[in-house]
């Protein structure tokens, strides 16, 4: 009786050689833009929704849409250990993972440098540090455990790095008009999407508040 190929879901399916503990080490470092998009991008949308945030992640999307419509184009194959790793029905160039923590990485630090981050920060350089950090270790993450070649993880971070810029800006100097309306929109309204671009300290501006909610609370009731 014919069976039908199977094919493992690519999201969190990474593999190493047994036994290598760095490549052990670098297929979790691969799995961070999942971290990012799930633990971080999600969270922040029920917990705060900011849109700041929500445009950070509307770019991400974007780029990775960029990212399939090249590749398809482009039609690139992946490094020959792709047999081993199951992943030679798919294209390689550019690199995907590649292109996202690049992004991330630009456009966080554009946010930091002009101060639209959560609290006001004074050693911006050590802020950035790690977002590169994890983007320069993702790319060779992918490059040592056979997923892409050096000149297809090069090609997803020029891109991404393009990208990232590209959308701040629109961001910041296009969209950014628009958010006083959508604040104040029915939208808005109902699913308290907000704009702290103009609090030079998000966090000690709600810690402020919510102690001065807490004292008038306590006098009501006195």
């Amino acid at each position: 009786m014919p069976t039908t190929p199977l094919k493992a879901v690519t999201l969190t399916h990474v593999r190493y050689q047994r036994g290598d503990q760095l490549g052990h080490f670098l297929a979790w470092i691969s799995l961070v833009p999942v971290f990012i998009s799930l633990g971080g991008f999600i969270s922040h949308f029920i917990f705060r929704r900011e849109l700041q945030g929500i445009c950070f992640a509307l770019g991400l999307i974007i780029s990775q849409f960029v990212n399939e419509l090249i590749k398809t184009s482009v039609q690139q194959a992946r490094p020959e250990t792709c047999a081993l790793l199951e992943t030679c029905d798919s294209h390689g160039w550019p690199s995907s993972h590649a292109q996202y923590m690049s992004f991330f990485a630009i456009y966080f630090t554009l946010m930091t440098c002009k101060g639209l981050g959560l609290f006001d920060v004074k050693n911006k350089w050590v802020v950035n540090f790690w977002p590169w950090s994890m983007a320069l270790l993702t790319m060779y993450s992918r490059v040592y455990l056979g997923y892409h070649t050096i000149a297809q993880v090069f090609a997803g971070a020029a891109l991404g790095i393009f990208l990232g810029a590209l959308w701040f800006w629109v961001v910041n100097s296009v969209l950014i008009v628009f958010f006083p309306a959508i604040e104040e929109s029915a939208f808005g309204r109902m699913f308290y999407i907000k704009d702290t671009s103009h609090i030079p300290n998000v966090l000690k501006f709600e810690y402020d508040n919510a102690r001065a909610a807490r004292k008038d609370l306590a006098a009501k009731s006195n």
